[in-house]
């Protein structure tokens, strides 16, 4: 992207912000698909307070929020981002819901009882992914959990989503898919344990970590 355009991918849509709205309503459409599944899948009643990290304008978020009332939420990812989430899904549950900006490679929002992101990490190289992972390390409740929704590549050669999505990946951003190894070797340097990996309806998976 960079060779093309001459910048990198989420420099240039901040830019245009034509296509940067193009870009943010298709994750927020691919949300509306997957979010229901990753809240089918997984056990949030016993989560108090969750940071949705680089969650565009709050389709997962909201949709996870929908269904467990004992949530506070706070959406977090980049200011011309969340500018467009004031008038988005998150809207009916603002009053346990707060947005916030900034750069998610140093910090986060602390004291969160869990920090999930979506197709965040498939973005970054490993070192890349590992600052983002430390952020949320430093800022989740002891006890707390972290959730990465995102392809997990399976051993052997069968058909994947994920393996022509690993290959857009290197071109389009510069990250990859991750197999559940490799996730494991990211939480670890960044001061998680990888609990479980779990299986969703969709091609995605949640996997799970939480602070050593």
């Amino acid at each position: 992207m960079e060779q093309i355009c001459g910048e990198p991918i989420f420099k240039y849509l901040e830019q245009r912000p034509e296509e940067g709205k193009i870009f943010n309503q298709t994750m927020s459409e691919l949300s509306a698909i997957e979010g229901p599944a990753v809240a089918d899948a997984y056990d949030f009643s016993g989560i108090g307070s969750m940071v949705d990290v680089a969650g565009g304008h709050g389709q997962l978020l909201a949709t996870i929020m929908a269904r467990n009332p004992q949530m506070k939420g706070t959406l977090y990812d980049l200011a011309h981002v969340v500018a467009g989430a004031k008038d988005g899904p998150l809207q009916p549950m603002m009053e346990r819901c707060s947005v916030a900006s900034g750069d998610m490679f140093t910090r986060v929002p602390g004291g969160a009882d869990a920090y999930i992101m979506k197709h965040i990490m498939h973005d970054w190289p490993d070192e890349v992914c590992v600052q983002i992972l430390k952020a949320c390390r430093k800022g989740v409740n002891p006890g707390g959990k972290l959730l990465v929704v995102d392809h997990v590549i399976r051993p052997g050669n069968d058909f994947a989503p994920g393996k022509f999505l690993d290959l857009q990946m290197l071109i389009f951003p510069g990250g990859c898919e991750r197999t559940e190894k490799q996730f494991n070797e990211i939480f670890t340097a960044a001061g998680w344990k990888l609990n479980r990996v779990i299986a969703t309806r969709v091609p995605e998976s949640i996997v799970e970590g939480s602070p050593v």
